[in-house]
């Protein structure tokens, strides 16, 4: 079971859980949802989450995905994150830690 991350605000995942799976606007905009392996979730935080609050990590089980996931090069960080091409089914969803 190869395990990704996702951060996202706690009002996003209540809407995902009411609509049965999860959207990002990163997904019109550039064909996928960022995701990160568990080395990355820190970096992913001080990036792009930095001062925020109400926010959570979505633990998403690869296995359960209906949607693909690829791991793609980030020329920006010089390191490969994974991307999830299509929305994530709340099943795949094991677990939601507050951050």
């Amino acid at each position: 079971m190869p395990v990704i991350y996702h951060v996202t605000k706690a009002a996003d995942w209540n809407v995902a859980k009411k609509n049965g799976f999860y959207e990002h606007p990163s997904l019109n905009d550039e064909g996928f949802i960022h995701c990160s392996q568990a080395n990355q979730v820190a970096g992913v935080l001080e990036r792009y989450f930095a001062g925020q609050t109400d926010l959570v990590k979505l633990v998403i089980d690869t296995d359960k995905l209906t949607s693909k996931f690829v791991f793609d090069w980030s020329p920006s960080t010089q390191d490969t994150f994974p991307h999830v091409y299509g929305p994530i089914n709340v099943d795949a969803i094991i677990d939601v830690i507050a951050l």
